[in-house]
């Protein structure tokens, strides 16, 4: 468990319940485990990034529909 474990284990200890963590692997070097927390944030903020640029883009492709639409409508002023 990456975040929280403290606070998971104090709740659970609240229920005389013990957590037994399970390893499919061997454990991670100090160095590796933060290496690999940064990398999955980064790739949330690349994700986060791009998705606001997906809708910046999908938002100024509608408002040129509406414009084509209103020249369409009006004519040319």
């Amino acid at each position: 468990m990456r975040f929280f474990f403290e606070y998971l284990e104090y709740f659970f200890n609240q229920f005389d319940t013990r957590i037994e963590a399970v390893y499919d692997r061997e454990p991670k070097n100090p160095y590796q485990e933060p290496a690999e927390n940064l990398l999955a944030i980064v790739a949330l903020f690349a994700e986060k990034l791009y998705s606001l640029r997906s809708h910046k883009k999908k938002q100024l492709v509608q408002e040129f529909k509406k414009l084509l639409e209103e020249v369409k409508k009006n004519g040319l002023k």
